[in-house]
C-alpha cells in the first residue's frame, strides 16, 4: 500500500468477495508476433492473455541496482502462459493487539525477479483494431507486490459488457530500491515502470492497442508511481500516457533522496562494503540472500515508523528533480486528465505497530521523532491540538467511541491518514484542478467493519469486483473522462465546487460531498508538509 498495501492485495479482495475470474487456456491458443519472436498466451472465453513477457533484461549480476536495460529483441518461439516471479521484497510482520475483533484479525491474517509485463486484450478483434490501453501498477509501500495478485480479466471483461473495450497491462518492478543520487541509479523501480511504458509504445499495436491513448492506473504505492510519472522529468510525460488514474495515492509529501542515505549507509556497512573503493559495486557482488536478509533487517510499513517508509521514492535531482508537493507547487506536472481518490480511514491498518503509544507525551515524541524532527516544539503542540485525543474525533471516522484500540490509536490514525494521504491529495486538487480536468472520490465503504472501518485499500472491491469505480475507470480510458452511458454523473473537482463522489454503503450507494471535511486540522499538516519534506 503507499503508501501501502502490505502484501499481495489480490488475497484481500479474494478474502473479501471471490470475485476473481478464473483463466483456463483452452484449445485456441492465442499469438502474437512481437519482432522476430513469437508469444503463444491463453484464451478464456472472450479474453486473450499474454504472461511473463520480458520487458527489459533481468536485474541480476552486475545489472543488479542499475537503471533498467531494454530487453533484446525478441527470437523463436516463447511461452506467454504464466506470470513472471516478483522482484526481490521486504518480508512483512505486524502487531495483532490481543482486543482486535474476529474479523480484524482475519482480515491481518490474509495480509501476512524479474521484470517481466503482461498483457489481457479483447479476443476477436479485426487486425487493424486500435483500442485504448490501462497500465496498472499494483501497490506494496514500495516494499512488497507482484502482478500476479491482480487479474487483469475483470477490468477488460466489464469493458467489453459495456462496449468500450480496453487492453490491460501491468508489469511487476524492483522494490525496496537502493537510493544513490551520484551514481544515477535512485528510484529505479519507477525507472522500471517507466521502462515498460516504453514497451508498450513499442509493441502493443501487435495487440490490438493504441499507443497514443495509454492511461496509468494505480492504487497505494502503485497510485503514488502515478502521481510521479506525472511530474517525473519536470512533467514531460514524453508522450508514453495521456491520463491518470489513482486510488489512494496523491504525490507524496517526501524530500531530497538524502533523507534515505542513513538506510542506504546501514546497508553497505551490514554488506561489508563501507570500506570498498565503489559502494555500489560491491553491493552487486554480494550473495542475494545477504541483500534479502539486509532489506528485512529495515523498518517497514507495519514497524513503529509506519507510514515514514524506507524506500520510498525521493527527488533525485534527475527523474524526479523536487519533492513531489513543491514540484506540484511549481507547476512541473503533466498537464492530463486525472481521477485521485481515497478511503476515510486510510491509516487505521498502521496503528498496530503503535500500541505502546498511550498519552499526549508519547504522541508529541512520535510525530517529532518519526515525521518532523525538524519542527519546532510549537508547531507540533499546534497540530496535536487540532487533532484532539477525544476519540469520538479520531478514525474509523463517524464511529464514535468504538474500535480504539488503545486511548491514542485512533487520533494516531487520524493524524496520519491526513498526513500521508488525505492531506496530499487535497492539495493536489487545490493546485491543479483549475489547470487540468480533475476528478476526486472518497470511499465510506465498510466503515461498519470492526477496528478499521473504511480502510486502505477496500476501494480495489469497486474496481475488482468489479463496482461502479470500474465502469467510471472504463470510461475514462476510453474518454478521459469517468462519465459515459449508465453511470451516475461525476462532476469535475474544481475550487470553487471542491466535490467529492462519495461511495457509501446502505440502499443509497453515492452521493455527492463538499471536500471540505477537517478543514483547518487539513490545511495546517499541508503546512508543515511544506516546510518539513519527509
Amino acid at each position: 500500500m503507499s503508501p501501502f498495501a502490505s502484501v499481495h492485495w489480490g488475497l484481500l479482495i479474494f478474502f473479501l468477495a471471490s470475485q476473481f475470474l478464473s483463466s483456463t487456456a483452452s484449445s485456441n491458443e492465442p499469438q502474437v508476433q512481437l519482432d522476430h519472436g513469437t508469444f503463444v498466451g491463453t484464451r478464456n472465453g472472450s479474453i486473450d492473455r499474454f504472461l511473463g513477457i520480458p520487458y527489459a533484461k533481468p536485474p541480476v549480476g552486475d545489472l543488479r541496482f542499475r537503471l533498467p536495460a531494454p530487453n533484446d529483441p525478441y527470437q523463436g518461439d516463447n511461452n506467454a502462459t504464466n506470470f513472471g516471479p516478483a522482484c526481490l521484497q521486504q518480508a512483512m510482520s505486524y502487531a495483532m493487539p490481543d482486543n482486535l475483533a474476529p474479523e480484524g484479525k482475519a482480515l491481518l491474517q490474509f495480509l501476512g525477479g524479474s521484470l517481466t509485463i503482461n498483457v489481457w486484450k479483447p479476443s476477436n478483434l479485426s487486425s487493424n483494431a486500435r483500442i485504448p490501453v490501462v497500465i496498472w501498477i499494483f501497490g506494496g509501500g514500495f516494499e512488497a507486490g507482484d502482478s500476479s495478485a491482480f487479474d487483469g480479466s475483470v477490468i477488460v471483461q466489464r469493458s467489453i459488457d459495456m462496449g468500450e473495450p480496453i487492453i490491460y497491462v501491468s508489469m511487476n518492478y524492483r522494490l525496496s530500491g537502493e537510493e544513490v543520487k551520484t551514481a544515477g541509479v535512485a528510484n529505479l523501480g519507477l525507472r522500471d515502470q517507466r521502462q515498460s511504458f516504453h514497451w508498450v509504445q513499442k509493441y502493443i499495436t501487435a495487440f490490438n492497442g493504441d499507443p497514443s491513448k495509454v492511461t496509468i492506473w494505480g492504487q497505494s504505492a502503485g497510485a503514488d508511481s502515478v502521481a510521479i510519472h506525472m511530474l517525473a522529468n519536470h512533467g514531460d510525460k514524453e508522450r508514453l500516457f495521456c491520463g491518470a488514474f489513482m486510488q489512494s495515492g496523491p504525490p507524496l509529501p517526501y524530500g531530497d533522496i538524502s533523507k534515505g542515505q542513513k538506510y542506504y549507509d546501514q546497508l553497505v556497512a551490514d554488506a561489508g562494503c563501507k570500506n570498498a573503493t565503489d559502494s555500489l559495486q560491491c553491493l552487486r557482488e554480494v550473495p542475494v540472500d545477504v541483500i534479502q536478509d539486509m532489506m528485512n533487517a529495515t523498518p517497514s510499513i507495519l514497524s513503529p515508523e509506519s507510514l515514514h517508509i524506507t524506500w520510498v521514492p525521493r527527488a533525485d535531482g534527475s527523474f524526479i528533480p523536487d519533492p513531489p508537493m513543491q514540484a506540484v507547487a511549481k507547476d512541473y506536472i503533466a498537464k492530463i486528465p486525472f481521477v485521485s481518490g481515497e478511503c476515510d480511514d486510510e491509516a487505521t491498518l498502521y496503528v498496530l505497530s503503535q500500541t505502546n503509544i498511550t498519552t499526549e507525551d508519547a504522541v508529541h515524541e512520535f510525530m517529532s521523532s518519526n515525521y518532523f524532527p525538524n519542527a519546532t516544539t510549537a508547531e507540533v503542540d499546534s497540530l496535536l491540538r487540532l487533532y484532539p485525543q477525544d476519540i469520538t474525533q479520531g478514525s474509523p471516522f463517524d464511529t464514535g467511541d468504538l474500535n480504539a484500540i488503545t486511548s491514542q490509536s485512533k487520533r494516531l490514525a487520524a493524524l496520519q491518514g491526513d498526513l500521508l494521504f488525505m492531506g496530499p491529495r487535497r492539495f493536489f486538487l487545490q493546485q491543479r484542478s483549475d489547470k487540468q480536468p480533475a476528478w476526486a472520490f472518497l470511499s465510506k465503504r465498510f466503515k461498519s467493519f470492526p477496528d478499521f472501518g473504511s480502510f486502505h485499500a477496500h476501494d480495489l472491491l469497486n474496481t475488482y469486483g468489479p463496482g461502479e469505480l470500474t465502469d467510471y475507470l472504463v470510461h475514462f480510458v476510453n474518454h478521459l473522462n469517468p462519465n459515459g452511458n449508465g453511470s451516475v454523473h461525476w462532476p469535475r473537482y474544481t475550487t470553487s465546487h471542491p466535490v467529492l463522489t462519495t461511495f457509501l454503503d446502505g440502499a443509497v450507494p453515492s452521493t455527492l460531498e463538499k471536500d471540505d471535511f477537517r478543514e483547518e486540522p487539513i490545511r495546517y499538516m499541508n503546512k508543515l508538509l511544506l516546510k518539513y519534506p519527509l
